[in-house]
């Protein structure tokens, strides 16, 4: 039965038209995505009831959810590459090594997170951003979320690597079903039980500890392609070479984006708690478009991935092309319905608060005008991740948070106050568009050489046989 479906992902991935594939893998995906957004958001509505204070501690600790899944993440993105690589190249044994050396040390990784913030817990929320009419809000949220750090970062892996095998429905229903108990959760616990933020940050916990069960079941189960096993988790050198090199990529993207999310709260709390509960509920919003792109590139990079594995560039070529096109479009669909409802939708966080009302709805309007851009530097991050181009996935990885993002942080606060911290995001992606081009142009070119070495040896071996005749 594996045997059959190992053949059938590998047909499915080989032969079948290209925007059935990347649809059928992406949209699994991109339904995660947005339950995960939905039980974020979740989180900060029902908190929004008990205060500006409350909600702007609940943005302060998203940053602490991007420090759980920096190493996670790094693991999980460069397992997910190589995986499908590996898998394309008919190499399952190598797969499960690399799934069982990302699966373990992330969840180490967790652990030392567990033990620092809980050792370290004042100084952390502090240092993230909270102020002191929040920090106390921060601490409630933060204790609950820390002692399940280790299976947040190792369900990372799970999700991601059962992507590359091309089992995205499996996926899928991990994540999402953590996602919908955390929704049904959250009145309950903040309400029901009248425990307040501690309430939310419980409800978050227990749903993570249901998707990490939910997701190690295919790898137990046999019904995974792939196997976590202790045994299997012997790195050798190529393994970590090639998880660490193409996940840096991630690594530095969440490291960059928890200082980013930091000097943002810092700025923002300076001004007041209005303006620091506003970022961080667009934030939140924005993490509707920002999944279905996520989710749309986590499709796309496993095709490209198993394709460049199996030196068909043709379709390597072709799937970049779709996926391309299909987010620049849906990005700027995107833009223009966001931006049409922001008021409506900051309000839902901010009925009585007109500063955050407007803070927030400027905010989502600025960051829509950039998503069509976004949407396709993504798209190339991703094209880098899936061909392995370390150097290309670091570079834009580390851009939307960090070389464009950092530049323009300070002057924009400095010279336009709330409306400029407001807008350093949708300006830092517009300045993505400048690293994009030059590296897609490397990559295609990568694309080209391997065409033309393949396209030597068939050469060479029909001038061998034909002299053998």
């Amino acid at each position: 039965m594996k045997k059959t479906n190992q053949e059938h992902r590998a047909n499915m991935m080989l032969n079948e038209p290209l925007p059935r594939v990347i649809t059928k893998m992406a949209v699994p995906s991109i339904v995660s995505f947005i339950i995960t957004s939905i039980y974020n958001l979740a989180d900060t509505y029902f908190v929004s009831s008990l205060g500006t204070n409350a909600t702007a501690a609940v943005s302060v600790n998203a940053s602490l959810d991007q420090i759980i899944m920096m190493a996670g993440s790094m693991l999980a993105i460069g397992a997910n590459s190589y995986i499908a690589r590996l898998l394309g190249a008919g190499e399952g044994k190598k797969a499960n090594r690399v799934l069982s050396f990302a699966f373990f040390t992330a969840f180490l990784f967790g652990a030392v997170v567990l033990i620092a913030g809980m050792t370290f817990m004042h100084p952390m929320v502090r240092l993230l951003g909270a102020t002191p009419t929040c920090e106390q809000y921060s601490i409630d949220y933060a204790t609950y979320v820390l002692l399940v750090a280790p299976i947040m970062a190792s369900s990372f892996v799970m999700n991601q690597c059962l992507r590359a095998e091309g089992s995205a429905m499996l996926s899928m229903i991990g994540m999402g079903f953590g996602g919908i108990l955390n929704c049904i959760l959250d009145p309950i616990f903040i309400f029901g039980l009248d425990l307040g933020v501690v309430g939310a940050s419980m409800a978050t916990a227990i749903s993570k500890v249901v998707s990490f069960v939910i997701l190690l079941w295919p790898y137990i189960s046999g019904r995974s392609m792939l196997k976590i096993s202790l045994r299997e988790c012997k790195p050798d050198a190529d393994i970590v070479k090639q998880v660490v090199s193409v996940g840096s990529s991630s690594l530095f993207r969440n490291g960059l984006a928890v200082v980013s999310a930091i000097l943002l709260n810092n700025l923002a709390g300076a001004i007041s708690d209005s303006c620091l509960a506003g970022i961080g509920v667009t934030t939140r919003v924005m993490m509707f478009p920002f999944g279905i792109i996520l989710g749309f590139g986590t499709g796309f990079q496993p095709v490209a991935g198993f394709n460049w594995g199996a030196k068909n560039y043709k379709r390597v070529r072709e799937s970049f092309r779709f996926s391309a096109w299909t987010s620049l479009i849906g990005g700027g669909i995107m833009a223009l319905l966001i931006a049409i409802f922001a008021e409506s939708l900051i309000t839902l966080f901010a009925e009585t608060d007109p500063e955050m009302q407007a803070i927030g709805a400027f905010s989502i309007r600025v960051q829509c005008l950039a998503l069509p851009v976004h949407s396709w530097v993504a798209v190339v991050n991703m094209f880098c991740n899936g061909l392995g181009y370390a150097k290309g996935a670091v570079i834009l990885a580390t851009a939307r948070q960090g070389s464009c993002f950092l530049p323009v942080l300070w002057p924009l606060a400095y010279f336009f106050g709330a409306e400029g911290v407001a807008s350093v995001q949708g300006v830092a992606d517009i300045l993505t568009l400048i690293l994009a081009i030059p590296i897609l142009k490397v990559v295609m070119g990568k694309v080209s050489r391997a065409e033309e070495a393949k396209a030597a040896e068939l050469a060479a071996k029909a001038g061998e046989a034909a002299a053998a005749q």
